[in-house]
């Protein structure tokens, strides 16, 4: 079992990439929900100030 976790000697990189995918997994739909919420909150402001003018 150890031998698996060792990787002929790689299993430092293999793993340490493999958490760095899983991490970058999790976060991006993390990230996007921001971002989702940020435009729609631009786009409010932006119907406010177009609703003003009028």
């Amino acid at each position: 079992m150890s031998e698996f976790f060792a990787m002929g000697g790689y299993g430092f990189y293999v793993w340490s990439s493999m958490g760095m995918v899983l991490f970058l997994m999790l976060l991006e739909p993390i990230v996007l929900k921001i971002q989702h919420r940020s435009l729609l909150k631009n786009i409010q402001r932006q119907k406010r100030r177009q609703a003003s003018k009028h």
